[in-house]
């Protein structure tokens, strides 16, 4: 019988990779720095994976429609249910303000953090009703 890892589990560890990567607002290549939906991107790539960059987001934004759009030309599915390795949970830091993690074991993430300017674990507690929850298939 062959073991075939979980597509979650290879995104979570390609995150993982990427921890102490720079932030960058918008960026998408590690060696110059990384947002939430960069470190999104250059994880989805190291596991074979393409996502369709969003345009137009900014900082601040209290429209999901892009981050839908986002998530389902990238391979996720919408998810219900307590998070696993590799989902990607919408959550919301601020007012007006929204941002994408990727979630490594139970209630720790990685995401690129802002304010630390470089992507980081942390923990996390995922709420139960998240603004947006997805699963990659």
């Amino acid at each position: 019988m062959t073991f075939v890892e979980a597509p979650g589990n290879r995104l979570a560890q390609a995150a993982a990779s990427l921890i102490g990567t720079k932030f960058r607002l918008h960026g998408r290549n590690p060696a110059s720095g990384l947002d939430c939906v960069g470190l999104i991107h250059a994880s989805l790539r190291a596991i074979g994976g393409r996502a369709r960059l969003p345009e137009g987001y900014r900082l601040r934004n209290s429209n999901t429609t892009l981050w839908q759009k986002f998530a389902e030309h990238s391979g996720f599915s919408i998810a219900r249910g307590t998070a696993r390795a590799g989902d990607v949970v919408m959550v919301q830091p601020g007012p007006t303000q929204q941002h994408l993690v990727i979630v490594e074991c139970g209630d720790v993430v990685i995401h690129a953090h802002a304010g630390l300017r470089r992507v980081v674990r942390q923990t996390m507690p995922i709420p139960p009703e998240p603004l947006a929850h997805w699963r990659l298939l």
